[in-house]
């Protein structure tokens, strides 16, 4: 990395494995999904996660079409599905608990934003993300 003196008040750095800036045609960061990812050599970066992955990897995932979703003993979710938790999940940042057997209707199925893949409206808590290993289909 090399330093520039503009000749202002402000030293420009240099990075010459950097190559511009935002790419709106760059695919979002498969971690968090944010837009704002760049290239930085043969790998494509995201300013927010910090999650770096190729170029190629990113074309693989959109050729291999649609994730399949399955719960967690094997049957393939859908948008608007009612689900059932298959065992106690603590609500982090709260002292609740969802119980087993709880029902949860009309499910989203998300992608791309780590292992929650279900977006949900969970009676008696709120909005929040399931992960589709501690859900059943009903």
């Amino acid at each position: 990395m090399a330093q520039q003196y503009d000749g202002g008040a402000h030293l420009s750095v240099h990075r010459p494995d950097y190559h511009g800036g935002v790419n709106e045609s760059l695919p979002p960061c498969p971690e968090c999904a944010s837009t704002y990812a760049y290239e930085m050599g043969a790998l494509l970066v995201c300013p927010e996660c910090g999650h770096e992955w190729s170029a190629e990897s990113a074309a693989e995932a959109e050729e291999a079409g649609p994730r399949v979703i399955k719960d967690a003993v094997g049957n393939v979710l859908a948008d608007g599905d009612t689900v059932t938790v298959i065992k106690d999940l603590k609500i982090k940042g709260s002292s609740s608990v969802i119980k087993v057997g709880t029902k949860v209707r009309g499910i989203r199925l998300m992608d791309g934003v780590g292992d929650h893949d279900i977006d949900c409206k969970v009676d008696g808590v709120g909005p929040m993300q399931l992960k589709s290993s501690v859900v059943k289909k009903v």
